[in-house]
C-alpha cells in the first residue's frame, strides 16, 4: 500500500497519479485518510496525555503512602482510576481509527510511474517492440483446441467430468512437452541467477493482503473457508511472502527466486468464445521470477527481467511483442507492467503470455520488507515479479505455429526436454 507519509506530504501529486489509473473518487479517499490520520494523531496525543498525568498520579500515590498520608493517596486513586478508564476508552478508539485507517488504504491502488502511458483501456496500451514474423499455415491449418482432439494430447471433457469446466487433462505427449516447459524455464532461470524454491499452493490470508492480492482479487481466488486458507493464483504470492516481516541485509540485494507452481484463479464471468481452450483456464502452471530489490535498481532489474522473459520467447522460435500497459489497464500494485504477448497463427491473435511489473514500495509497505542503509535508517525494499513463462498459450502457440502435414514440430530448445520432435 502507499506510504501514508507519501499521501500525506504528497497530496496533490498522488491524487493526479491516481487519476492517470482511472481510479474512480480518488480526491475523496484520499480526503477521508487524511482526516482518519488527524483523528489517529489526536486521539494518540490525548492518550498520551492522560497516560502521563495517570504516571505522575501513580507515583504521587506510591509516596503519599510511604508518607503515611493514606487518606491523600486514597483521594488521588479515585481520579487515577477515572483517568485509566479514560485512556481505556482511547486506546480502543485508537485502535477503531488505525482499522479502519489501513482498511481504506488498502483500496488505494499503486501509483504509476511516469513513464506509464496515459490511457484507460487495453487499446490504449503501447506497443514498444516487436520480434519474427508471422508462420506460414497450411491450408488445413487449425486452433489448438482441434490440434488437441486430432492428437489427443489434453482432454478437457474428461476435465470437466472430474472437476469442472477449465482444469483438463494433459495426456502422452502432451503431459510430456507440459513438464519439458517447465524444466526448459526452470533451468534457463537458475543459469540466470534465480535460487530455485518450492512453495506452498496455499497461502493464509495474511500472505495474500502482503502482496495486495486481498481485498482487491477476493471474488477471483479459489478460498478453502475452514481454515481460511487462499488456493494461489501465482508463485509470486508464498514467493514474496517469504520476505514478510524481515529487514534484509542490504548486501543480500538483489533476492532472486524462481518458482513452478500450479496456479488457481476463479475468473468469474470471464468465459466466451474469445478465451476457448488453453486461452483461459481455471488452473494452470507457471514459473515466476521475483526479484527483492534496492530502490535505486529496480528499474534496471524491470528491463532486465523483460529481456530474459523476451529471450525465452525467441529461443522457443516464437512471434512476439511488448506493451507497456497504460494507467487505466495497469494491474492494482503495480508502478509499471510490461506484457510480453505471442501471435496465434491459427487464431489470428496475439496471446498475453507473460507480465513483468515493479511494485516498487507497494508491497512491501504491506509486507513490512526493508533494509538498513549506510546511514543504518530503516527503508523499504522495492519488489517485481514476472511470469517465465504462463505454459497454456505458450502451449497453444506452440501447437498452432508449429503445426505440419506431418504432425506438430516441437522447439529444437525443447527436444532434449520431451525425447521426442514431433507430435503426430
Amino acid at each position: 500500500m502507499l506510504e501514508l507519509n507519501r499521501i500525506r506530504n504528497n497530496r496533490e501529486s498522488v491524487v493526479k497519479a491516481l487519476e492517470k489509473r482511472r481510479f474512480a473518487d480518488a480526491q475523496n479517499l484520499i480526503a477521508s485518510i487524511i482526516q482518519l490520520d488527524d483523528d489517529r494523531k489526536t486521539t494518540q496525543g490525548k492518550n498520551d496525555e492522560v497516560l502521563s498525568e495517570a504516571n505522575s498520579l501513580s507515583k504521587e500515590i506510591g509516596a503519599l503512602m510511604k508518607s503515611g498520608q493514606k487518606d491523600e493517596a486514597n483521594k488521588i486513586k479515585d481520579k487515577s482510576a477515572a483517568l485509566k478508564a479514560e485512556s481505556k476508552d482511547l486506546s480502543e478508539k485508537l485502535s477503531t481509527i488505525e482499522e479502519e485507517l489501513k482498511q481504506l488504504l488498502y483500496k488505494i491502488p499503486n501509483t504509476p510511474n511516469s513513464d506509464v502511458p496515459d490511457g484507460a483501456t487495453p487499446d490504449d496500451n503501447a506497443v514498444v517492440y516487436e520480434h519474427g514474423i508471422s508462420p506460414k499455415l497450411g491450408a488445413g491449418a487449425v486452433p489448438h483446441w482441434e490440434l488437441i482432439k486430432k492428437y489427443d494430447i489434453i482432454d478437457f471433457e474428461l476435465g470437466n467430468k472430474v472437476t469442472g469446466a477449465g482444469f483438463p487433462f494433459y495426456k502422452g505427449k502432451g503431459a510430456r512437452l507440459q513438464r519439458a516447459m517447465v524444466n526448459f524455464f526452470l533451468d534457463e532461470a537458475v543459469k540466470m541467477g534465480y535460487v530455485e524454491v518450492q512453495p506452498p499452493i496455499m497461502i493464509n490470508e495474511d500472505s495474500g493482503y502482503g502482496t495486495g492480492q486481498l481485498p482487491d482479487k477476493d471474488g477471483q481466488m479459489y478460498h478453502i473457508t475452514q481454515e481460511n486458507y487462499f488456493l494461489i493464483p501465482t508463485a509470486e504470492v508464498p514467493i514474496t511472502n517469504m520476505y514478510r516481516d524481515v529487514i534484509v541485509d542490504p548486501r543480500q540485494l538483489p533476492i532472486k527466486h524462481v518458482g513452478f507452481t500450479p496456479c488457481f484463479r476463479r475468473e468469474a464471468g470471464s468465459w466466451g468464445a474469445h478465451v476457448r481452450g488453453l486461452n483461459r483456464l481455471h488452473q494452470f502452471d507457471k514459473v515466476e521470477i521475483v526479484q527483492v530489490q534496492h530502490p535505486d535498481n529496480s528499474y534496471d532489474a524491470l528491463k532486465d527481467m523483460c529481456a530474459y522473459v523476451q529471450g525465452l520467447l525467441e529461443k522457443l522460435g516464437l512471434q512476439y511483442r511488448v506493451l507497456n500497459l497504460c494507467g487505466g489497464d495497469l494491474g492494482f500494485t503495480a508502478a509499471q507492467t510490461f506484457d510480453m504477448e505471442v501471435y496465434s497463427a491459427a487464431q489470428e491473435k496475439w496471446l498475453e503470455v507473460s507480465s513483468v511489473s515493479n511494485f516498487e514500495t507497494y508491497q512491501a509497505n504491506r509486507l513490512k520488507l526493508r533494509f538498513k542503509d549506510e546511514n543504518k535508517k530503516t527503508q523499504l525494499c522495492h519488489t517485481l515479479n514476472g511470469s517465465a513463462l504462463a505454459l497454456p498459450r505458450i502451449l497453444a502457440a506452440i501447437l498452432e505455429n508449429n503445426q505440419t502435414e506431418e504432425g506438430i514440430k516441437i522447439p529444437e530448445v525443447l527436444v532434449p526436454y520431451t525425447g521426442f520432435d514431433m507430435i503426430n
